[in-house]
């Protein structure tokens, strides 16, 4: 379960996982990817887009390709979608792995769209302003998913850069840091500017912190959450109340890596939980 909102289901994830003990299944979420339409076409509407379609779509998909039960490999707002399925259809799911650990609850969208401005309040500053002066004083993520859709072209172009220049920024918190080369492109920054502040301005459609209250209904499944200590924009305390919360999910918090898997000991960790998954009877 890819990241994102709308990031894509890229070739890499298979890179995860040895082909001759698992059946990879690799699905662009709604809008994304080679899903169609795309969320940066000029019309595109995003209603039928939210976390219980997605879930939809993913026990569909399940129920079309025959597969029992499968393992939920995810990774940041994966991990909200992915903990979302998981405990809406545990009687799907053989096991779930998870790094950089979310739940996109409100709480975490204020976060990192404003409280993280203590850590780069220059930077912050910038991308409040990027929204008109009468509504930064709100949610953040809807004054910009509104300008991503203004009809003006200009006005979406630049929302989609500032959006993402934000968004490079927060999780800039560890020594590997590198600036991510995909908000280049022009349309997968209003792609994915789009989806991004269409989930997090409705806080993922969930109830506030469900899916801690709910982690019960995951108990028998084995689970490996994995999160990088310096990742201050997707805070650990997550990845640690899931843990607390889930009676069968093991939690490794890595020194000195923050979000995503660019760090090389997440990449063992994910390595070594898939490998040993694999050979359960």
């Amino acid at each position: 379960m890819h990241g994102g909102p709308g990031s894509g289901a890229g070739a890499g994830w298979r890179r995860y996982f040895d082909p001759a003990r698992y059946k990879v299944v690799l699905v662009d979420q709604r809008n994304c990817g080679r899903s169609t339409p795309d969320a940066a076409e000029p019309d595109v509407d995003l209603r039928t887009n939210t976390t219980g379609h997605l879930i939809a779509d993913f026990e569909q998909l399940r129920e079309q390709l025959g597969i029992s039960k499968w393992l939920l490999l995810g990774a940041s707002w994966g991990a909200t979608l992915g903990l979302a399925y998981a405990e809406q259809h545990p009687e799907a799911i053989s096991e779930v792995v998870l790094f950089s650990v979310t739940n996109t609850s409100r709480r975490e969208v204020e976060w990192v769209t404003r409280d993280m401005g203590r850590i780069f309040p220059e930077e912050w500053a910038r991308f409040r302003d990027g929204v008109p002066e009468d509504q930064r004083g709100g949610n953040l993520a809807l004054a910009y998913s509104r300008l991503l859709h203004d009809p003006d072209p200009a006005v979406r172009e630049k929302a989609a850069r500032d959006w993402c220049d934000w968004e490079d920024t927060h999780v800039r918190t560890h020594p590997d840091w590198r600036p991510d080369s995909a908000y280049d492109d022009p349309v997968f920054r209003l792609r994915f500017a789009r989806l991004v502040t269409h989930y997090w301005g409705h806080a993922a459609w969930l109830e506030e912190g469900v899916l801690v209250r709910e982690a019960g209904r995951l108990a028998g499944i084995p689970g490996v959450l994995i999160h990088g200590k310096l990742d201050i924009s997707g805070p650990p305390d997550i990845a640690w109340l899931m843990a607390q919360a889930w009676p069968d999910a093991e939690l490794y918090l890595v020194e000195q890596e923050g979000h995503g898997a660019g760090g090389s000991r997440t990449q063992d960790l994910i390595l070594q939980a898939l490998d040993r998954f694999a050979v359960q009877p």
